[in-house]
């Protein structure tokens, strides 16, 4: 008799509780949109990826894309005599050498004993770095055509 009671009165809340659950508002939380592109609001990090495909497809599509006698790095004619393998190399040499210049201009900011200033010359090329409160300035100077090039890093301020 007890065990009949049991039964009936779980049987009794199921009738009424399943109604009453299937009328309930659902929780959920709402969706936020955050855009991709970083000029749009999106993730600053995002910037080098979405610069790297819209110029695969400029040179893909676009109409005054250089032809096989530019070099489109340089932005320069090839035809000049010479053996393509080796010129290859040097390019290669070239992109090693600046990549390892790189490194060690980024060792002296951020390394193990960061510098608050200083310069980096690598051949005709001297990069020099002065770090401020919000940022660091890169000055950037080829000695052979006169080129400076200036870049401003913002720097992170926590509290």
């Amino acid at each position: 008799m007890v065990r009949h009671m049991i039964l009936r009165r779980y049987g009794l809340i199921l009738a009424f509780a399943c109604p009453l659950s299937i009328g309930a508002p659902a929780l959920a939380i709402d969706l936020i949109y955050t855009p991709v592109n970083p000029s749009f609001g999106g993730n600053a990090l995002n910037s080098g990826h979405l610069l790297a495909i819209a110029g695969a497809q400029r040179e893909a599509t676009a109409s005054d894309v250089p032809g096989e006698d530019v070099d489109p790095i340089l932005d320069i004619g090839t035809e000049q005599p010479g053996n393509e393998a080796a010129d290859l190399f040097v390019r290669q040499l070239q992109g090693r050498l600046f990549s390892a210049l790189a490194g060690q201009v980024t060792e002296a900011i951020f390394g193990e004993n960061p510098q608050n200033n200083g310069t980096v010359t690598f051949g005709d090329t001297s990069v020099t770095f002065d770090r401020t409160l919000d940022s660091i300035r890169l000055t950037i100077v080829d000695s052979l055509d006169g080129t400076v090039t200036e870049i401003v890093v913002p720097q992170l301020v926590t509290n």
